[in-house]
């Protein structure tokens, strides 16, 4: 028996693993020691996640439909199959007839390569990763206010953090090795200061537990800022030295008052008061938040990232802002180009400048208008438009909340999929392109603390398996580019060179250490451990105060929405691992059909049990779902999961993922 280290790809924070091997086959795992975003924990996904290569369930040849059905075809014919017919289709009807879209589990390389397929052989930005209906404003706000489209800080520093604020993010149950570092940091002395509106485990550790009204975010990040002017703890050096547009963000700061502050947030002020001198009067302090668009718009990031500005908590270890990735290479698939507006390195498509410097590399014209964004896709109002889409381990009909996934794959006149195994858009597919699985072969992830890492070879790849990015070499090759990767490591050294911040990443020196956080360049090839920043680097962005909603009669709860414990039931991988199904099925077995959450005094108030069928009732539908009685939502608000698509399509919230003032009531009886 043997193992070696690896990279855990389940999810965002990319913890060390080692691979116990056995002949051709992973056997085991356990965590590296010394791994920084990690050292010795790992959660029962990464412990787990090795059993879904062994599945007996495996796609081991190309599917072709004829007649109706898949059938098995030999490598040669799927890839000319698919070359033909993308070709006819651009023919026919333009390059803007097809879109091609990543998961956010692809690897760097195969994100890459499937963005430059699109744009330099096929001619469309039509590109965009699957939860890009799902992600917040995070990728603008801190471009435009930091430089920067992602988190700061490392994770590890985060253990000399005075203060973190945790904010609506469970953690314990989506990054639970990230959960692990706050709690052995709050053991520690570290404030701890959690903001949402539901009662998850870290709540019960915090120091200050601001259990606010959906949607008032923005509205109290403003007070924590106006306390910090009020109290003296604005860091002016910093602000002169660092940042622009201060004194128009003070005009606007001055209008919020803490009293008004907290009955809008529907909190204390002293509760309010207490997480800003916590957080204001720390040497170094951190803000995590999710990148998920539950509850969140560009004023709630503006608003956090001025507090982290205003206070000088940006550019040292153990501060910063912390955009959270929960998928395994969301900051990869970004930082490659897979977004409809953004080219490699987040130049934008309709600059010229920005198409030049990629064009002069490609040695190919690039098209100006900006694509189809991810959340269009499916949306009805757009079926028949495109007639080709390709969908590279990405299972939409499974997961995605919003738009017509089924209708808008049977109206395309070709649907590609490359996955592990026959998912439910697989099955709606004309080809199917069976992928490597983790341990099967040597590619590169960027966590959420921006570490570009090696997921490494340990075993070969099942009989009939082929790389995601060799796929798609091979089509560009069939439609007529020059494309002559010998490797995924060539991939990378052509990333580097593409890519400004990641021009020191090679697979070479990846392989020292554990991986390199980008910026990784010339000037810095050991990486960047926290982002620095020149004279007016940072920006403040003003966000007026907004007025109080109302409270509505007829409506008198708000939905929100997000991702529970239990949301993994979804995910294709939990589902080929006996383990993992076992683990995250729990809840499910008293919810087979999903639920509702609801407040233990609201329930009571309306004579519901737990369990109970009743009815969430909206301006625009109705929803029929169990009821879950607990104390961990906060009153006057109802929770759904994503995975309960049905019923948020029903009440109207999963077209735009915003939150919805509805009705709670009994089943009618018929």
């Amino acid at each position: 028996m043997a193992s070696r280290l690896t990279t855990c790809t389940f999810c965002g924070a990319g913890c060390g693993i080692y691979l116990e091997t056995s002949g051709n086959q992973v056997v085991g795992a356990y965590p590296s020691m010394s791994h920084p975003a990690n050292v010795g924990k790992i959660c029962v996904r990464g412990w787990h996640v090795h059993e879904i290569a062994s599945s007996p369930n495996r796609l081991k040849t190309p599917l072709i439909k004829k007649n109706g059905k898949l059938q098995e075809a030999t490598w040669e014919e799927a890839i000319g199959y698919i070359a033909v017919r993308l070709r006819e289709i651009r023919q026919k009807y333009g390059p803007d007839s097809i879109a091609l879209l990543t998961s956010p589990r692809c690897s760097n390389e195969e994100s890459y390569l499937l963005q430059k397929l699109a744009r330099a052989v096929i001619g469309t930005n039509n590109v965009d990763h699957g939860a890009g209906v799902y992600t917040n404003n995070s990728i603008e706000v801190l471009l435009d206010q930091l430089g920067v489209p992602a988190s700061t800080n490392s994770i590890e520093g985060l253990a000399k953090s005075e203060c973190i604020i945790v904010d609506s993010v469970d953690l314990a149950k989506q990054l639970p090795t990230i959960a692990g570092t706050v709690l052995r940091a709050k053991l520690n002395g570290t404030k701890l200061i959690v903001i949402g509106e539901r009662r998850q485990r870290l709540a019960e550790n915090a120091d200050v537990f601001l259990q606010i009204k959906p949607g008032t975010e923005a509205v109290l990040y403003g007070a924590m800022a106006k306390v910090a002017v009020d109290t003296g703890m604005v860091d002016l050096p910093f602000i002169k030295a660092r940042c622009r547009g201060y004194d128009a963000f003070l005009q606007h700061i001055r209008d919020y008052d803490l009293l008004a502050a907290a009955q809008t947030c529907g909190v204390t002020a002293d509760a309010i008061q207490a997480a800003a001198m916590a957080y204001g009067k720390a040497k170094a302090a951190a803000i995590l938040y999710s990148s998920g668009a539950e509850s969140r718009d560009a004023q709630t990031i503006q608003s956090l990232v001025n507090l982290a500005l205003a206070t000088g908590q940006l550019g040292k270890e153990g501060a910063g802002i912390f955009a959270l990735a929960e998928h395994n290479n969301l900051q990869g698939v970004c930082d490659m180009g897979v977004l409809p507006d953004r080219l490699p390195g987040y130049r934008p498509v309709a600059n010229a400048q920005a198409r030049a410097e990629v064009e002069a590399r490609w040695k190919t014209a690039l098209p100006a208008q900006p694509g189809m964004p991810g959340s269009a896709v499916f949306n009805p109002a757009n079926a028949g438009k495109l007639k080709a889409l390709w969908l590279c381990r990405y299972d939409p009909a499974n997961t995605a909340v919003t738009g017509d996934v089924p209708g808008t794959l049977a109206k395309a006149e070709l649907v590609v999929t490359q996955h592990l195994f026959l998912t439910e858009t697989a099955k709606l597919a004309d080809v199917v392109l069976p992928t490597t699985a983790f341990g099967e072969e040597r590619v590169t992830f960027t966590s959420t603390e921006r570490r570009v890492q090696i997921a490494d070879q340990v075993v070969e790849p099942v009989r009939g398996a082929v790389p995601a990015w060799r796929q798609i070499v091979e089509v560009a090759r069939a439609l007529g580019a020059d494309w002559k990767y010998g490797s995924s490591a060539d991939v990378m050294d052509e990333i580097a060179s593409v890519v400004p911040f990641y021009s020191s990443v090679s697979y070479k020196n990846l392989a020292r250490d554990y991986g390199r956080q980008w910026p990784c360049t010339k000037e810095r090839p050991l990486g960047t451990p926290y982002l620095f920043a020149g004279a007016g680097s940072f920006k403040f962005a003003p966000v007026a105060r907004q007025p109080q909603a109302a409270a509505d009669e007829q409506f008198p709860f708000t939905l929100v929405f997000g991702h529970s414990h239990y949301y993994w039931n979804q995910n294709v991988l939990i589902q080929y691992s006996e383990t993992l199904k076992r683990e995250y099925r729990s809840l499910l077995l008293d919810f087979p059909n999903g639920f509702v959450e609801i407040n233990e005094e609201d329930a009571k108030e309306l004579k519901i049990r737990n369990n109970e069928r009743i009815q969430i009732r909206s301006a625009t539908g109705v929803a029929k779902i169990n009821a879950n009685v607990t104390n961990e939502i906060r009153r006057g608000t109802v929770f759904m999961p994503f995975f309960v698509q049905k019923a948020l399509k029903e009440v109207g919230a999963g077209e735009n993922l915003k939150l919805v003032p509805v009705r709670v009531e009994k089943e009618a009886t018929p």
